[in-house]
């Protein structure tokens, strides 16, 4: 991706010398390592919400009462997460503007080591990127770059950008009313329709994704060969059914709360190709 010496997201709080923040929210979009505690505790046969509060009240995190600012990063992955915000920000005006009559409201991205607090509760390394509706924060621990590559064979910096991307697009669910109105169905559906619409939830911000890249790229020129394939492959290797493969041997498509490795890369696709906030209609479409 081309980046370098471009415009940084003045919206960023960079909080890796410490960790922050009070309250507790629901948080969209929940990374890789929530779904892994998930698939742990259904195997176990304890209820999972009480297994990530044990994790969120381990004794060694330890809570700071600082009121963090925004600040520039200045190590290079902290820089291109910074670009890549920015460039949301530009897109997302334009279009909230062109295609919906509306005006963007920027989320703020929080870099953070290790671990720290969300309006949302806990946030580590652990559970992945996430994005926080009670603050309208996206966190991250740049930690998962490395995972991507490593654990998850997706590498490249465009890999990271669509999980950013994606982030993102909960933030826009967040304000359009999208996510409120499939979390008010917690309780109300059967577990297995609530597990639909999350993944019809997840495979939206995918799309949102592929409309910024489809955007981004043509305002900026932005992607270089090999960039799309980045993504697809990210999309690809953080689908649920290839995630409760390598974690289990098996899949259980009921509990599904992300979609599928083909779905996942579809809908990104589509947005890609199509740049169409309309064409992301993923609640109402036939087939996933």
């Amino acid at each position: 991706m081309r980046w370098q010496g471009r415009r940084q997201s003045k919206n960023v709080e960079d909080r890796r010398s410490g960790g922050g923040g009070r309250g507790r929210r629901v948080a969209v979009g929940g990374g890789i390592g929530t779904i892994i505690v998930v698939i742990i505790a259904l195997l176990l046969g304890e209820n999972p919400m009480q297994l990530m509060q044990q994790v969120e009240t381990n004794p060694g995190f330890q809570q700071a009462q600082t009121q963090y600012q925004t600040s520039a990063p200045e190590d290079e992955l902290g820089q291109f997460a910074s670009v890549v915000l920015a460039d949301t920000e530009d897109v997302w005006r334009k279009l909230f503007r062109e295609q919906l009559g509306k005006t963007y409201r920027p989320t703020t991205l929080v870099l953070f080591k290790g671990q720290d607090r969300s309006a949302c509760g806990f946030a580590s390394a652990a559970t992945g990127p996430f994005y926080c509706p009670g603050d309208e924060k996206v966190y991250i621990d740049l930690i998962f770059y490395d995972e991507l590559k490593r654990k998850f064979n997706a590498p490249g910096d465009f890999a990271l950008a669509y999980v950013l991307a994606h982030e993102v697009g909960h933030h826009i669910q967040n304000q359009l009313g999208i996510s409120g109105q499939v979390h008010q169905a917690r309780g109300q559906v059967s577990k297995a329709e609530y597990n639909d619409l999350s993944v019809r939830l997840e495979l939206q911000a995918d799309f949102l994704a592929g409309v910024w890249a489809h955007h981004a790229d043509k305002e900026n020129n932005i992607l270089e060969r090999g960039d799309l394939e980045e993504a697809i492959n990210a999309a690809n290797a953080i689908g649920d059914d290839r995630l409760q493969k390598q974690a289990q041997g098996y899949v259980v498509p009921d509990s599904f709360t992300h979609g599928t490795s083909a779905q996942r890369m579809r809908w990104f696709t589509l947005g890609y190709e199509t740049g169409d906030m309309s064409q992301g209609d993923t609640f109402n479409a036939r087939s996933l």
